[in-house]
Protein backbone atom coordinates (compact mmCIF):
# COMPACT_ATOMS: atom_id res chain seq x y z
CA UNK A 1 0.00 0.00 0.00
CA UNK A 2 1.25 3.93 -0.99
CA UNK A 3 2.81 5.58 2.03
CA UNK A 4 0.11 7.89 3.82
CA UNK A 5 3.09 9.16 6.37
CA UNK A 6 2.29 13.09 4.47
CA UNK A 7 -0.74 13.42 2.76
CA UNK A 8 -0.75 16.79 2.21
CA UNK A 9 2.62 16.23 0.08
CA UNK A 10 0.49 13.60 -1.42
CA UNK A 11 -1.75 16.28 -2.71
CA UNK A 12 0.74 18.47 -3.81
CA UNK A 13 2.40 15.69 -6.20
CA UNK A 14 -1.09 15.37 -7.78
CA UNK A 15 -1.23 19.26 -8.58
CA UNK A 16 -2.60 20.77 -11.67
CA UNK A 17 -2.49 24.21 -11.37
CA UNK A 18 -4.96 25.13 -14.42
CA UNK A 19 -7.44 23.35 -12.56
CA UNK A 20 -6.06 25.42 -9.03
CA UNK A 21 -6.74 28.37 -11.13
CA UNK A 22 -10.77 27.39 -12.36
CA UNK A 23 -11.35 26.20 -8.21
CA UNK A 24 -10.49 29.43 -7.33
CA UNK A 25 -13.10 30.91 -10.06
CA UNK A 26 -15.48 28.81 -9.15
CA UNK A 27 -15.18 28.66 -4.89
CA UNK A 28 -14.68 32.50 -4.63
CA UNK A 29 -14.62 32.65 -0.97
CA UNK A 30 -12.09 30.27 -0.52
CA UNK A 31 -8.81 31.85 -0.66
CA UNK A 32 -6.40 31.00 -3.56
CA UNK A 33 -3.67 30.22 -1.53
CA UNK A 34 -5.52 27.03 -0.08
CA UNK A 35 -6.32 25.57 -3.19
CA UNK A 36 -3.81 23.03 -4.95
CA UNK A 37 -5.82 21.79 -7.57
CA UNK A 38 -6.65 18.35 -7.47
CA UNK A 39 -9.19 16.72 -9.59
CA UNK A 40 -11.84 14.66 -7.68
CA UNK A 41 -11.11 11.04 -9.31
CA UNK A 42 -7.82 11.96 -7.83
CA UNK A 43 -9.44 12.56 -4.13
CA UNK A 44 -11.36 10.08 -4.15
CA UNK A 45 -8.82 7.48 -5.29
CA UNK A 46 -6.80 8.86 -2.43
CA UNK A 47 -9.75 8.40 -0.06
CA UNK A 48 -10.54 5.02 -0.43
CA UNK A 49 -6.54 4.24 0.24
CA UNK A 50 -6.58 6.57 3.25
CA UNK A 51 -9.92 4.67 4.21
CA UNK A 52 -7.84 1.71 4.90
CA UNK A 53 -4.37 3.23 6.23
CA UNK A 54 -3.47 3.71 9.73
CA UNK A 55 -3.06 7.52 8.88
CA UNK A 56 -7.40 7.71 8.64
CA UNK A 57 -7.46 8.51 12.58
CA UNK A 58 -4.82 11.00 12.86
CA UNK A 59 -5.81 12.70 9.23
CA UNK A 60 -9.64 12.76 10.40
CA UNK A 61 -8.72 14.32 13.73
CA UNK A 62 -6.38 17.08 12.20
CA UNK A 63 -9.26 20.03 11.92
CA UNK A 64 -8.94 22.63 10.76
CA UNK A 65 -7.03 21.30 7.74
CA UNK A 66 -4.80 24.11 5.91
CA UNK A 67 -5.71 23.13 2.08
CA UNK A 68 -9.70 22.98 0.26
CA UNK A 69 -8.16 19.81 -1.00
CA UNK A 70 -7.53 18.72 2.50
CA UNK A 71 -10.93 18.97 3.54
CA UNK A 72 -12.13 17.58 -0.01
CA UNK A 73 -10.41 14.31 0.82
CA UNK A 74 -11.98 14.52 4.46
CA UNK A 75 -15.29 14.56 3.11
CA UNK A 76 -14.82 11.74 0.59
CA UNK A 77 -13.03 9.40 3.82
CA UNK A 78 -16.57 10.36 5.90
CA UNK A 79 -18.42 9.22 2.97
CA UNK A 80 -17.10 5.76 2.99
CA UNK A 81 -17.90 5.41 6.68
CA UNK A 82 -20.34 2.06 6.80
CA UNK A 83 -20.99 2.41 10.43
CA UNK A 84 -24.04 5.30 10.41
CA UNK A 85 -23.43 6.24 14.52
CA UNK A 86 -20.13 6.92 13.82
CA UNK A 87 -20.61 8.72 10.40
CA UNK A 88 -22.73 11.04 12.26
CA UNK A 89 -19.76 11.85 14.91
CA UNK A 90 -17.51 12.27 11.86
CA UNK A 91 -20.08 14.42 9.88
CA UNK A 92 -20.66 16.50 13.30
CA UNK A 93 -17.12 16.73 14.17
CA UNK A 94 -16.39 18.16 10.02
CA UNK A 95 -19.17 20.19 9.50
CA UNK A 96 -18.48 23.22 11.40
CA UNK A 97 -14.85 23.64 9.39
CA UNK A 98 -16.76 23.47 6.29
CA UNK A 99 -16.35 27.16 4.94
CA UNK A 100 -17.57 26.56 1.28
CA UNK A 101 -20.30 25.07 -0.82
CA UNK A 102 -17.96 22.51 -2.55
CA UNK A 103 -17.06 20.60 0.56
CA UNK A 104 -20.49 20.84 1.54
CA UNK A 105 -22.23 19.65 -1.10
CA UNK A 106 -19.89 16.40 -1.92
CA UNK A 107 -20.21 15.40 1.62
CA UNK A 108 -22.57 12.80 1.05
CA UNK A 109 -22.06 9.61 2.97
CA UNK A 110 -23.40 6.48 1.40
CA UNK A 111 -24.05 5.11 4.75
CA UNK A 112 -27.20 7.79 5.13
CA UNK A 113 -28.80 6.75 1.73
CA UNK A 114 -29.26 3.07 3.80
CA UNK A 115 -30.77 4.96 6.72
CA UNK A 116 -32.65 7.88 6.27
CA UNK A 117 -35.33 7.42 8.89
CA UNK A 118 -32.55 7.36 11.23
CA UNK A 119 -30.94 10.08 9.40
CA UNK A 120 -34.19 12.53 9.91
CA UNK A 121 -33.29 14.05 13.75
CA UNK A 122 -29.98 14.76 12.32
CA UNK A 123 -31.31 16.34 9.53
CA UNK A 124 -33.48 18.32 11.68
CA UNK A 125 -30.90 19.10 13.70
CA UNK A 126 -28.17 20.91 11.37
CA UNK A 127 -30.64 22.76 9.90
CA UNK A 128 -31.53 24.60 12.87
CA UNK A 129 -27.83 25.41 13.41
CA UNK A 130 -26.17 28.59 13.19
CA UNK A 131 -23.47 28.08 10.67
CA UNK A 132 -23.83 28.46 7.19
CA UNK A 133 -23.05 25.24 5.48
CA UNK A 134 -24.36 22.85 8.66
CA UNK A 135 -27.81 24.35 7.53
CA UNK A 136 -26.68 24.13 3.91
CA UNK A 137 -25.87 20.16 4.38
CA UNK A 138 -29.56 19.49 6.04
CA UNK A 139 -31.19 20.90 3.71
CA UNK A 140 -29.07 18.92 0.90
CA UNK A 141 -29.89 16.03 2.96
CA UNK A 142 -33.57 16.52 2.94
CA UNK A 143 -33.63 17.27 -0.34
CA UNK A 144 -31.69 14.49 -1.38
CA UNK A 145 -33.67 11.40 0.70
CA UNK A 146 -36.73 12.77 1.18
CA UNK A 147 -38.73 14.02 -1.96
CA UNK A 148 -39.77 10.65 -3.34
CA UNK A 149 -41.48 7.97 -0.80
CA UNK A 150 -40.55 9.59 1.92
CA UNK A 151 -41.67 12.88 1.00
CA UNK A 152 -43.89 14.58 4.17
CA UNK A 153 -45.15 18.36 3.58
CA UNK A 154 -43.62 18.88 7.13
CA UNK A 155 -40.22 18.80 4.89
CA UNK A 156 -40.94 21.86 2.86
CA UNK A 157 -43.01 23.66 5.37
CA UNK A 158 -39.97 23.76 7.56
CA UNK A 159 -37.62 24.81 5.07
CA UNK A 160 -39.68 27.73 3.87
CA UNK A 161 -39.25 29.06 7.90
CA UNK A 162 -35.70 29.35 7.43
CA UNK A 163 -34.55 32.62 7.06
CA UNK A 164 -31.05 34.12 6.49
CA UNK A 165 -28.93 36.59 4.85
CA UNK A 166 -26.52 33.97 3.71
CA UNK A 167 -26.19 33.30 -0.31
CA UNK A 168 -25.24 29.53 0.38
CA UNK A 169 -28.13 28.63 2.35
CA UNK A 170 -30.30 30.85 0.01
CA UNK A 171 -29.51 29.00 -2.76
CA UNK A 172 -29.66 25.75 -1.39
CA UNK A 173 -33.07 26.76 -0.28
CA UNK A 174 -34.10 27.65 -3.82
CA UNK A 175 -32.49 24.35 -5.32
CA UNK A 176 -34.44 22.51 -2.49
CA UNK A 177 -37.58 24.19 -3.93
CA UNK A 178 -37.00 23.90 -7.50
CA UNK A 179 -36.34 20.10 -7.06
CA UNK A 180 -39.32 20.04 -4.97
CA UNK A 181 -40.92 20.98 -7.24
CA UNK A 182 -39.89 18.88 -9.94
CA UNK A 183 -40.86 15.90 -7.98
CA UNK A 184 -43.86 17.14 -5.67
CA UNK A 185 -45.58 19.76 -7.81
CA UNK A 186 -48.76 19.86 -6.38
CA UNK A 187 -47.73 19.28 -2.70
CA UNK A 188 -44.76 22.03 -3.18
CA UNK A 189 -46.98 24.88 -5.28
CA UNK A 190 -48.83 26.06 -2.24
CA UNK A 191 -45.51 27.52 -1.58
CA UNK A 192 -44.76 29.39 -4.33
CA UNK A 193 -48.32 30.61 -4.91
CA UNK A 194 -48.46 31.62 -1.24
CA UNK A 195 -45.40 33.16 -1.45
CA UNK A 196 -43.98 31.68 1.72
CA UNK A 197 -40.17 32.41 0.54
CA UNK A 198 -38.41 35.53 0.45
CA UNK A 199 -38.65 37.58 -2.72
CA UNK A 200 -35.06 36.26 -3.82
CA UNK A 201 -34.80 32.66 -3.04
CA UNK A 202 -38.98 32.89 -4.50
CA UNK A 203 -37.12 34.24 -7.63
CA UNK A 204 -34.37 32.00 -7.74
CA UNK A 205 -36.49 29.02 -6.84
CA UNK A 206 -38.57 29.89 -10.92
CA UNK A 207 -35.25 30.58 -12.35
CA UNK A 208 -34.07 27.04 -11.29
CA UNK A 209 -37.54 25.93 -12.29
CA UNK A 210 -37.37 27.32 -16.12
CA UNK A 211 -33.67 25.59 -16.19
CA UNK A 212 -34.77 22.00 -15.27
CA UNK A 213 -35.70 19.81 -17.57
CA UNK A 214 -38.13 17.87 -15.19
CA UNK A 215 -40.69 20.44 -15.81
CA UNK A 216 -43.28 20.65 -18.32
CA UNK A 217 -43.39 23.75 -20.61
CA UNK A 218 -47.01 24.52 -19.29
CA UNK A 219 -46.04 24.29 -15.36
CA UNK A 220 -43.29 26.58 -16.25
CA UNK A 221 -45.28 29.36 -18.07
CA UNK A 222 -47.45 29.26 -15.26
CA UNK A 223 -44.28 29.63 -12.45
CA UNK A 224 -42.40 32.42 -14.88
CA UNK A 225 -45.90 34.24 -13.95
CA UNK A 226 -45.43 33.90 -10.22
CA UNK A 227 -42.03 35.92 -10.02
CA UNK A 228 -41.83 38.56 -7.80
CA UNK A 229 -41.21 41.94 -9.44
CA UNK A 230 -39.33 44.87 -8.07
CA UNK A 231 -41.98 47.44 -6.72
CA UNK A 232 -40.29 49.77 -9.25
CA UNK A 233 -41.69 47.67 -12.16
CA UNK A 234 -45.19 46.88 -10.44
CA UNK A 235 -46.06 50.16 -10.80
Amino acid sequence: MPGMMNITQRLFELSDKKYAAFQSKIIPNVPAQRIIGVRTPALRSLARELRADEARRSFLAELPHRYFEEDQLHAFVISLEKDFDECVRLTDDFLPHVDNWATCDQLSPKVFARNPQRLLPHIRRWMQSDRTYTVRFGIGMLMRYFLDSLFDIEHPRTVSEIRSDEYYINMMIAWYFATALAKQYDAVLPFITGRALDAWTHNKTIQKCMESDRISPEKKDFLRALRIRPERDAL
